[in-house]
């Protein structure tokens, strides 16, 4: 871009900024929408306020040749919001890119190979964090985000804090967790986080990508046959309530669902 595009698209890019949060968007979908208009503008080596519909279609094939889906998905909503929000242009994303409709069941471990796989897991906080995940129902986020105000050793509970949806809510806390909590806590001793990065930042947050990179290896090296990520092990405990018989009402409060059709869909 020369100078005076570039001002443009700086000028446009912080517009686009200050909508996302003024629409109250949380930092993930933030990070998403504007890396989004980043991505395309960088394709281009121009501003994105004067691309035709052509130009759209040639970049999202470009997309789908190179990334999965879901990117494509969270480019074309990061797309659409700058065009509306900041450019008060209408975008028919329909004629442009239409993300197929999948709806995988997904997979669920065993709760033996549940215990094989955390007891098998060689790091601490990777071995700790796979039950929080698991014996908690938690999303990755909420797992890695947890506080030590959030443990509730009297009431047995844990506060699981602006999840998604931006909503609160509480958790059963399983002695068993507890106990492993506090002697992974007592190896780093932070005073606020359970699970602190490893850089010199005081507030950084354990690696998102160490976590799935470490149970992709423990899942290939216990010979499980199964497309498994932190995820699934949130559907597992979910699937392991429904077959203790407890009722589908409590799950979906238990996993924070908005409705209970996602709690369904997580369970079988």
């Amino acid at each position: 871009m020369n100078t005076l595009e570039q001002q443009r698209f700086d000028f446009l890019y912080e517009q686009h900024l200050t909508n996302l949060t003024l629409q109250g968007k949380r930092p993930a979908t933030i990070d998403a929408y504007s890396r989004a208009v980043r991505r395309i503008s960088a394709y281009f080596d121009a501003c994105p306020d004067n691309l035709s519909t052509d130009d759209l279609k040639r970049y999202f094939a470009s997309l789908i040749a190179s990334h999965s889906w879901s990117t494509v998905k969270l480019d074309r909503n990061g797309l659409q919001f700058f065009y509306r929000h900041v450019l008060n242009q209408h975008w028919e994303w329909l004629n442009i890119v239409k993300p197929p409709q999948v709806h995988r069941l997904p997979d669920i471990l065993t709760p033996a190979e549940v215990s094989i796989v955390i007891s098998l897991t060689h790091k601490l906080r990777y071995q700790v964090c796979f039950l929080a995940l698991y014996s908690m129902g938690l999303r990755l986020g909420e797992a890695i985000s947890l506080q030590v105000g959030d443990i509730d050793s009297q009431m047995m509970q844990v506060h699981i804090r602006n999840a998604k949806g931006g909503k609160d809510r509480l958790v059963p806390l399983p002695q068993r967790t507890l106990l492993a909590l506090r002697y992974y806590w007592q190896t780093h001793r932070h005073p606020r986080l359970i699970f602190p990065g490893k850089d010199s930042q005081p507030d950084s947050l354990i690696d998102k990508g160490g976590i799935q990179k470490a149970l992709k290896r423990v899942i290939r090296e216990c010979n499980i046959h199964k497309s498994i990520s932190p995820h699934n092990l949130r559907h597992s405990y979910a699937t392991h309530l429904l077959e203790q018989g407890l009722d589908l009402r409590s799950v979906q409060s238990l996993l924070g669902h908005n409705s209970l059709k996602k709690t369904y869909i997580a369970t079988h």
